[in-house]
């Protein structure tokens, strides 16, 4: 019987070693799995082996499509993808989709001191969060406060200002997420020592020591995710419920052709003219367009409130390989326009470095993970 999920599946082994400290970052998304295992060694980071396999199948749908299985699906598809892309660690992070949880901030008094910050955030939180507290689990960052302006330090009168409010970045994750991931690690045999929303994986990926803010747009499936950081801290936060599977989706009905032409028309010429379909690059346009005007609105609301704009955008995720992408946001935005380059976090064959430059969008979650556990 022929295999109905050959050639789903793509990956490499590196090379085979011994010693060191391993690390394995495991992503589920939406309509992938990707893996990343790492070595630690004499204070470097090596990549020892990645992998992604496509969960479409598994719902007897296209490859690229949104999926929803069940646990047991999704083990079965985790346990092939580390199976093909022999990974020989058991060690694991394992990210959490941005959707099972929730973001926000909340403002605090000055008067309250650090050591109280624990025992409040909870009860603010609870004006934000519209499930019972007892349902979530929580965490939070005591944002850096404002630094003042060279106007301000040298205005005698600035000293009678009282104090700004402390800023909290508070994240609010479901129980019931935790509980399933829990699951899918015990079934996949996996120690899975501390699980991450996926955007912090994606923000230690693809960041270096940037002090200015930057604007990352991590480009999925099914949502593309904005994140406002300064100093390394998440500053703001955006969902836009649309990604790379709808655009395809869009085409697909557009054009009348299956999902698996449109995705491979999508992925062939993006943004760039096709000879044989003029309407195909309208198409993708259209959903740029409100995906960019999310965007815009994002940064007009936080420059508004805090008077300042990113220098530097950078996109991640599978949907920032789209072809014409980085021309169409430099059209956009009034900033630097970067694609995240995650695997040049660890060392590689120098003979790998274009082909890991141009898949390094998709795997910077698991890399993130891998990274993380090795801290």
């Amino acid at each position: 019987m022929d295999n109905p999920l050959k050639g789903i599946f793509s990956n490499i082994k590196l090379f085979q070693s011994s010693g060191g400290e391993f690390a394995l970052g495991v992503d589920v998304g939406s309509s992938s799995i990707k893996v990343v295992e790492v070595k630690k060694k004499s204070g470097k980071v090596a990549l020892e082996t990645y992998g992604v396999i496509s969960l479409g199948p598994y719902a007897q749908e296209d490859m690229g499509k949104v999926t929803n299985l069940s646990i047991e699906q999704t083990a079965e598809a985790l346990r092939e993808v580390m199976k093909q892309a022999e990974t020989s660690t058991y060690s694991c992070g394992i990210s959490i989709p941005v959707q099972s949880s929730l973001i926000f901030s909340i403002s605090l008094p000055p008067q309250v001191a650090d050591s109280q910050i624990r025992a409040v955030v909870p009860i603010e939180a609870r004006k934000y969060i519209p499930v019972p507290i007892t349902e979530v689990s929580l965490d939070y960052f005591v944002l850096p406060a404002r630094e003042p302006t060279f106007e301000e330090e040298n205005n005698p009168e600035a000293a009678a200002v009282p104090p700004a409010n402390k800023e909290v970045l508070v994240v609010a994750i479901q129980n019931d997420a935790i509980a399933k991931y829990r699951s899918l690690s015990s079934q996949c045999g996996l120690d899975a020592s501390f699980f991450e929303l996926e955007i912090f994986s994606s923000m230690r990926a693809n960041l270096e020591h940037e002090l200015s803010l930057v604007l990352l747009i991590d480009f999925g499936a099914s949502r593309t995710r904005l994140s406002l950081i300064e100093f390394g801290m998440l500053k703001a936060y955006h969902t836009v419920n649309r990604g790379g599977a709808d655009i395809t989706d869009a085409i697909a009905r557009s054009l009348s052709i299956p999902f698996s032409k449109a995705e491979e028309m999508k992925k062939e010429y993006g943004l760039f003219e096709n000879p044989a379909e003029k309407n195909l690059s309208g198409i993708i346009k259209t959903h740029l367009d409100y995906i960019f005007s999310e965007t815009n609105t994002m940064l007009f609301n936080y420059e508004k409130k805090y008077g300042k704009s990113p220098a530097k955008i950078i996109f991640s995720g599978g949907g920032s390989m789209l072809k014409g992408l980085t021309e169409a946001a430099a059209a956009n935005f009034r900033a630097n326009i970067e694609i995240g380059r995650p695997f040049e976090k660890v060392g590689a064959p120098a003979f790998l470095e274009k082909v890991l430059s141009a898949t390094g969008p998709e795997f910077a979650v698991a890399i993130g993970l891998a990274l993380r556990k090795l801290q």
